[in-house]
C-alpha cells in the first residue's frame, strides 16, 4: 500500500471529509433501532417480521456492492459519493408515501433504497480512508471514523427514539380496547409522525450530495504489491487470496453481530418490562460504548497497541459479553447488551487492514466483497427475531406466562453472538496471516 503523496493539511481536510460522511451514514442507519419497535408496531408484525427493518438495510450491500464498484470505476470516488448521496434522499422520500398508505413493503423499499446509496458511499469511502495513509495504521483512522459514525447514531437513535418512540406504551395498551376502526385511525396517526423528519432527512441529503461535488478530496491508490510487479504474479486474481475470502467472512459475522448488540438492544429491554421511554436510550449505550473504544483505539494504534492484537482482545470480549448477557436477568443483561459496543468497535477498524493488505491491484475489488458483507446484517438478526420467536412459542405452549416466556425468549436467543465471535478471534489468530491456498 502506498502512503498518500499529499500534504498532511489536505489530508486532514479529506479525512475531515470523508467523517463527515461516516457520521451521515452513521445517523441513517442506527435508527433502526428506533425503527424496528415502531415498524412492529404499526404494522402489527411479530418479531422476525420486525427485524426485516435491518435486512432491507444490509441486505443492499450484498446487493449493490459490486454495481457500486463499478460505478466508482466509471464515476470516481468524489462523484460516486454524491450519487450515493442522491440515492439516499430519494430512499427517505419513499417514506412519505409508504406511511400515508402504512404499508410495510413500502417502507422497507424506502429503507433498501437508503442501503443501496450506503453502499456506494461505503465502498468509496472506506478503502480511501484506508490507502490514505500508512497501512500500520489504517485502524487507527477508521476507528476516528467510528467515532463519527457511532456519535451519529447515537444521536439519530435519541432524535427518532423521542419521535417514533414517545407514549408507544400507552397506545399498545389501548390498541387492546378499541374497535377496529378505531384502532386502524390510531396507527395511521402514529405512521405521519415520519413525514418531517424524512422529509428533512431528505433536504439534507441532496445539499451534501451537491456540495461534496466541490470537496478537495486528494487522489489517492493503493500501490502494486511485489508479487505482481514480479512475473509469478501479475496473473493472479481475487481467490487465490484466502485472507480476503476470510476478512469477508469476519466481517459478515461481525456486522450480524454489530447490528443485533445496536438495533435488538430497545426491543429487547421492553421485552423484558422496562417501558419504551426507558428503552428508547439503550441502543445510545451501546453507541456510547463503541465511541469510547474508537476513542481508545485512535490513541493507542499503532503505536502502543497492534490491529491484529486489538482484533484479538474484541473476539474475546465479545464471547465473554455474550455469556453474561445469558446468565443475567433484567437490567444487568441490557448492560452487558450495550458492553458489546466495547467489543465490536475495533473489529471493522482492524478487519480491513488486515484483509487489504498485499492486494494491490485488486483493492477496489476486494473492497466491494468486504461491504457486500455487511449483509451480515440483513441476515443473522432475522435469526435471532425467529430464535425469539420460537422460544417463546414452545415456553407459552409449555405453560409460561407470556410476559415471561417473552423475556425469557429474548435472552436466549442472544446465544447466537458466540459462533460469531469465535469466527472473529479465529481471523485475528491465524486468518489474517493466510495469503496463499498452498
Amino acid at each position: 500500500m502506498a502512503e498518500a503523496k499529499n500534504p498532511k493539511s489536505t489530508n486532514l481536510v479529506a479525512i475531515s471529509i470523508i467523517a463527515a460522511l461516516f457520521f451521515i451514514f452513521g445517523f441513517v442507519t442506527w435508527i433502526n433501532g428506533a425503527l424496528i419497535p415502531f415498524m412492529k408496531t404499526i404494522n402489527e408484525l411479530t418479531d422476525a417480521q420486525s427485524y426485516l427493518v435491518a435486512s432491507a438495510s444490509y441486505i443492499s450491500f450484498v446487493v449493490m456492492g459490486l454495481p457500486a464498484s463499478w460505478v466508482l470505476r466509471k464515476t470516481g470516488y468524489r462523484k460516486g459519493m454524491s450519487i450515493g448521496l442522491f440515492i439516499m434522499a430519494v430512499g427517505a422520500l419513499i417514506f412519505i408515501p409508504a406511511a400515508n398508505a402504512r404499508t410495510y413493503w413500502m417502507f422497507l423499499a424506502g429503507i433498501f433504497i437508503q442501503g443501496t446509496g450506503m453502499t456506494l458511499l461505503q465502498t468509496a469511502s472506506n478503502p480511501y480512508i484506508t490507502i490514505l495513509g500508512p497501512i500500520e495504521s489504517g485502524a487507527k483512522r477508521i476507528a476516528i471514523m467510528g467515532i463519527a459514525n457511532k456519535t451519529a447514531g447515537a444521536l439519530g437513535s435519541l432524535i427518532f427514539g423521542a419521535l417514533l418512540l414517545s407514549g408507544i406504551d400507552e397506545i399498545k395498551e389501548k390498541l387492546t380496547t378499541v374497535s377496529t376502526g378505531e384502532k386502524s385511525v390510531i396507527l395511521d396517526q402514529m405512521a405521519n409522525s415520519v413525514f418531517v423528519p424524512y422529509l428533512v432527512m431528505a433536504g439534507v441529503l441532496f445539499l451534501l450530495g451537491i456540495l461534496i461535488r466541490k470537496a478537495p478530496l486528494p487522489h489517492v491508490e493503493a500501490e502494486e504489491t511485489d508479487d505482481e510487479t514480479s512475473t509469478g504474479g501479475a496473473g493472479k486474481t481475487i481467490f487465490q487470496y484466502p485472507h480476503l475470502w476470510l476478512g469477508v467472512f469476519t466481517l459478515f459475522v461481525y456486522v450480524g453481530a454489530e447490528v443485533i448488540a445496536g438495533d435488538t438492544i430497545i426491543s429487547y429491554g421492553i421485552s423484558l418490562g422496562f417501558s419504551g421511554e426507558r428503552s428508547k436510550f439503550f441502543t445510545t449505550y451501546t453507541l456510547m460504548a463503541m465511541v469510547s473504544t474508537y476513542a481508545l483505539g485512535a490513541i493507542l494504534i499503532p503505536k502502543y497497541l497492534k490491529q491484529k492484537t486489538a482484533l484479538q482482545i474484541s473476539a474475546v470480549l465479545g464471547i465473554i459479553f455474550s455469556i453474561c448477557i445469558l446468565m443475567t436477568t433484567g437490567f444487568t443483561s441490557v448492560l452487558f447488551v450495550a458492553a458489546l459496543g466495547i467489543a465490536n468497535a475495533l473489529v471493522w477498524p482492524a478487519v480491513w487492514p488486515l484483509t487489504l493488505d498485499g492486494l494491490g491491484k485488486h483493492t477496489k475489488t476486494a473492497s466491494a466483497l468486504l461491504i457486500m458483507a455487511i449483509s451480515g446484517g440483513a441476515i443473522i438478526p432475522p435469526l435471532y427475531g425467529r430464535l425469539v420467536d420460537a422460544g417463546k412459542e414452545k415456553l407459552v405452549s409449555a405453560g409460561t406466562e407470556l410476559t415471561e416466556a417473552t423475556a425469557s425468549a429474548a435472552t436466549s436467543g442472544y446465544w447466537i453472538l458466540i459462533p460469531c465471535y469465535v469466527i472473529i478471534l479465529f481471523f485475528a489468530l491465524y486468518g489474517y496471516k493466510i495469503k496463499s491456498w498452498k
